[in-house]
């Protein structure tokens, strides 16, 4: 989404809050923690003058997350899994009916108040492909989602055989990017301070997220092996 957090309407979220009953203490309680706030800029000891803050889901904040997802807890009737504005939608395609319900979830989403970076959205078809293709329309331009087969998604790469391999490559690649600048910064270094630089610097690479992509072919044990022969050779 296009700066989800600061284009949630205020009154609109309010309006959402009343119909969910959290009681009228508890509503007018968050409304006086959205409404009334007012910035300004300063640069170089000069200041804008003050305007009001229409909209926006106060960021840093406890409440700013819940409320976001308040918000957007009803955008379409089909599977969809957030992470913060990062969202996802999928559907089981066994024939173009499926297909036909996908691209009225993703018609739906553009209807919503939030905007959509249709540059950064795309498809990813995952066992038996079918030839069909999705858009998404702002009302004026219609815009064909790229087909990719491989996904970076929150620092894993994904990819349509659902194999680890990418990851493996790219994590090992970072580890021996590591452990080479290791070697050029430390020409004496004792086993221990060793330890805990390679356990914080080099292993955390290895081993991120590893509950998603543990690695199943023995090619890719022996990829991440290799980082860890190297370290011994050091």
């Amino acid at each position: 989404m296009k700066k989800a957090f600061d284009t949630v309407p205020h009154q609109k979220l309010l309006q959402k809050l009343k119909e969910l009953r959290l009681g009228d203490a508890l509503t007018k309680c968050i409304g006086q923690f959205l409404l009334g706030r007012q910035l300004r800029v300063h640069v170089n000891g000069s200041f804008s003058s003050w305007i009001d803050v229409i909209s926006g889901d106060p960021q840093g904040s406890m409440l700013g997350p819940l409320l976001f997802l308040i918000f957007v807890n009803d955008w379409v009737k089909g599977c969809i899994l957030m992470f913060a504005d990062d969202t996802k939608i999928w559907t089981k395609i066994r024939d173009t009916g499926n297909s036909d319900l996908l691209q009225q979830d993703l018609n739906m989403l553009m209807e919503w108040l939030l905007a959509f970076n249709t540059d950064k959205c795309k498809v990813m078809h995952i066992g038996h492909e079918l030839p069909t293709v999705y858009t998404m329309s702002d009302g004026n331009n219609a815009t064909q989602l790229e087909t990719i087969t491989v996904e970076k998604d929150l620092g894993v790469y994904m990819t349509n055989n659902l194999k680890p391999t990418e990851q493996c490559i790219q994590a090992a690649k970072k580890a021996m990017l590591v452990l080479g600048l290791i070697n050029r910064q430390f020409k004496i270094i004792n086993k221990e301070d060793f330890g805990i630089i390679y356990k914080t610097y080099v292993r955390s690479h290895l081993k991120y997220c590893i509950q998603a992509w543990s690695p199943k072919l023995q090619k890719d044990d022996m990829l991440l092996e290799k980082v860890q022969r190297r370290q011994l050779e050091w």
